[in-house]
């Protein structure tokens, strides 16, 4: 087995499809939510709010500078699937065209990177959870199934005498040391 795609063992039974192409020249698999899940829109109150505060020339505490933050941070869409690949590939996730275009739902870190080594890792199994944002008007809900993202497995160079790492993977999203 050399690269390719497996429902994680705590959703075996849901019915969750494994990424597929949809075309014959498409490069990327298309990822799907694997439940329902809100993506809340980044224009809530405490954004709009310190907004208003803000254009007007008005201070703004703190605590309502912390409040509006939050409105901005990215969920996590779960996606059921785990990936496995050569130890010189990496799983690349990149917005879908229509993400943007016509559900104004985008990666915040513009492509998601998925390490050989994530597969498996003993804190969730390998699940791949893809971020997104809302930079639409509304709350937008997606729906069990409903493809959000592409994968594409490429291959990686290292650099000339590189001090090879001796981390263990722990988990993902931050999970080695800064």
């Amino acid at each position: 087995m050399k690269r390719g795609f497996k429902v994680v063992s705590t959703k075996a039974d849901q019915g969750i499809t494994l990424p597929q192409r949809q075309t014959k020249q498409a490069a990327g698999y298309d990822f799907a939510a694997s439940e329902d899940f809100v993506v809340p829109s980044l224009w809530k109150h405490h954004f709009l709010l310190a907004l208003k505060l803000l254009l007007r020339g008005d201070k703004v505490s703190e605590e309502e500078l912390t409040a509006a933050a939050a409105d901005f941070n990215p969920v996590l869409v779960p996606t059921g699937i785990k990936a496995y690949m050569q130890p010189d590939e990496v799983l690349m996730l990149f917005n879908r065209s229509s993400g943007p275009l016509k559900r104004r739902l985008i990666l915040p870190n513009g492509v998601g990177i998925i390490d050989a080594d994530y597969y498996d890792n003993p804190k969730n199994e390998g699940e791949i959870f893809v971020q997104l944002i809302n930079y639409g008007l509304t709350d937008y809900h997606i729906k069990k199934g409903e493809r959000i993202a592409q994968g594409i497995f490429t291959p990686y160079l290292v650099a000339d005498e590189e001090v090879a790492p001796q981390a263990d993977r722990t988990g993902g999203f931050g999970s080695t040391k800064e």
